[in-house]
């Protein structure tokens, strides 16, 4: 179909929407990085468990007196004791390695805990 010059101008608007549509249909598509976790320190884990099962809808993944992992729809939440664990994010990593030395937790994943510039607590974990 032809469009002449005053046709294109009555409809600039959608020309411009449908060339940054197509345009961006072909642009490649950046990768994101996944936060496995978000840590937050709790005196009492199964007190804890309870507080965030009653004000949200998430599951248990697992649950013991040291630790738990909440599971929502768009990530998890550790509940962590103070003596344990820093309060933390955990980043999904496959060479945590070139940061440091690994920890190999009891769940099969290994880790290694550094800090961002603000002094925030991180964790790259890679999954078995």
């Amino acid at each position: 179909m032809y469009y002449d010059r005053k046709s294109y101008e009555e409809h600039r608007d959608v020309w411009l929407w449908v060339a940054e549509k197509m345009a961006a249909f072909f642009r490649p598509k950046r990768k994101l990085d996944h936060i496995d976790h978000v840590a937050a320190q709790v005196d009492d884990i199964t007190a804890a468990v309870a507080w965030y099962r009653e004000h949200w809808k998430c599951e248990v993944e697992h649950s013991d007196a040291t630790w738990a992992m909440l599971r929502f729809a768009n990530t998890r939440l550790a509940l962590v004791l103070p003596n344990q664990h820093p309060p933390h994010v955990a980043f999904l990593d496959e060479h945590p390695e070139k940061v440091g030395e690994p920890t190999v937790h009891r769940d099969g994943t290994s880790s290694v805990y550094i800090e961002d510039p603000w002094g925030n607590n991180l964790e790259l974990l890679k999954r078995p």
